[in-house]
């Protein structure tokens, strides 16, 4: 402080007893305000949630301060809505010191104001610090969007941060990426914004590694979401979509056998929007009528050549914490590994695979694999070589008698059977 200040703020310490530090003292003011604007129930609330000891703490100050709002707006509206205009103004300056507990304060406010009137001015706030190098800020603007993406007038607006949004669906920090979903989610939802082309692909992209994340609603979300990436996408993107479109089929089918009941819903309605997306209509008809053991089966009898690309999709679902899933995925590695002939490699590692889970802890699981194993070892003798090179002496002796020739082969095919 200058040093004229600070000779003031000494002598009014003395004759006042005012508090040596601060941040104290401004605790006591802002205590003293709120019971001078009758807000005396403001004050009581925070006491009771222990919120006055929390501001004075670093680390917990900006969780405080979302407190205070909460409170504030409950019972002051007015002046919580007349602190945000203050904040506004505050947070549109470049480098703000109070940056993250004014940001707070705002994305708790929101639910009080009238998002039709400040909704443009907020937003640019909100858009100005998305990509702020402090998690917790973005953490706070994903909140503060999220509020303004359920008014269809702001909702628009904000349709030029889509690029942006999907950018961050890539973050580690997962609640984030749960933020991020929810608002992407309700942005679709509006049918004035068209996702381009370029767009629609990345978000494809980002959204299917989230089929698999550990938490169910941001399971449930990105399978909504990316059903609707297939229903909004420009009509002259939907060829380049397809590869993506085709990468979801395995993940939505396993996740139909999610212990979660509406992440399986919702994996099922997806399913079938993608087998209409690929025009498999035979496929459409099994998902319709819940024949999901017939899935497999029909999938890999017209896309054989694939098999390879199925299997690896399907191996890490072999380590899923949920028995069901584990079940659908050695089920399916086991009739997918007889399109594998050809390719002894690829099919004896997933034959060491299954014999590694016959010691799995479900039994159901151990026997299904065990069962699977034997299938394959049996397509894999089957696959190799029996028959000899006949010797040149029997290949001339066949030409020159046809009635040799078909007799030869004949007994080769038997034994060969056998």
């Amino acid at each position: 402080m200058p040093e004229e200040v600070d000779t003031l703020w000494r002598e009014c310490r003395k004759q006042h007893s005012l508090p040596t530090k601060p941040n104290r003292f401004a605790v006591l003011t802002l205590k003293a305000l709120l019971h001078r604007l009758r807000c005396e129930s403001v004050v009581v609330a925070l006491e009771r949630k222990c919120g006055w000891d929390t501001l004075l703490n670093a680390d917990t100050h900006h969780y405080a301060v979302g407190l205070l709002a909460r409170e504030m707006g409950s019972f002051c509206t007015p002046w919580c809505c007349s602190i945000v205009c203050c904040l506004l103004e505050l947070l549109s300056e470049e480098m703000c010191p109070w940056e993250l507990p004014a940001m707070v304060f705002l994305v708790e406010a929101l639910v009080y104001l009238d998002v039709r009137e400040c909704g443009e001015s907020v937003l640019q706030i909100l858009s100005r610090h998305l990509w702020s190098e402090c998690p917790e800020m973005r953490r706070q603007v994903l909140r503060g969007l999220v509020v303004l993406s359920q008014d269809a007038v702001t909702a628009k607006r904000m349709g030029s941060l889509t690029e942006s949004l999907v950018q961050l669906l890539w973050d580690a920090d997962g609640e984030l990426v749960q933020r991020t979903v929810s608002v992407l989610g309700f942005l679709l939802s509006n049918k004035d914004i068209q996702l381009s082309s370029p767009t629609a692909l990345q978000l494809a992209e980002a959204l299917q590694p989230l089929f698999d994340n550990a938490d169910s609603s941001v399971q449930l979300s990105s399978i909504l979401l990316f059903r609707g990436v297939m229903v909004t996408g420009e009509k002259e993107g939907k060829k380049a979509l397809k590869p993506h479109v085709r990468q979801s089929l395995l993940p939505l089918f396993f996740h139909c056998h999610d212990e979660n009941h509406r992440v399986a819903e919702a994996s099922g309605e997806a399913l079938l929007c993608v087998a209409s997306f690929l025009k498999r209509k035979d496929l459409q008809k099994i998902v319709k009528r819940k024949e999901l053991w017939m899935f497999s089966e029909c999938l890999l009898q017209k896309e054989r050549s694939r098999a390879a690309e199925y299997l690896r999709q399907a191996l890490p679902y072999l380590e899923s914490p949920q028995e069901p899933l584990r079940e659908a995925a050695i089920r399916f590695i086991g009739m997918a590994g007889r399109y594998l002939r050809g390719q002894p490699e690829e099919l004896q590692d997933i034959i060491e695979i299954l014999q590694g889970l016959r010691n799995d802890t479900s039994p159901a699981i151990s026997s299904l694999a065990l069962q699977s194993y034997r299938v394959l070892e049996a397509a894999q003798r089957a696959a190799s070589p029996q028959v000899q090179q006949p010797p040149d002496w029997l290949c001339g002796a066949c030409t020159s008698c046809p009635a040799l020739r078909g007799s030869f082969w004949l007994c080769c095919l038997s034994s060969g059977e056998a």
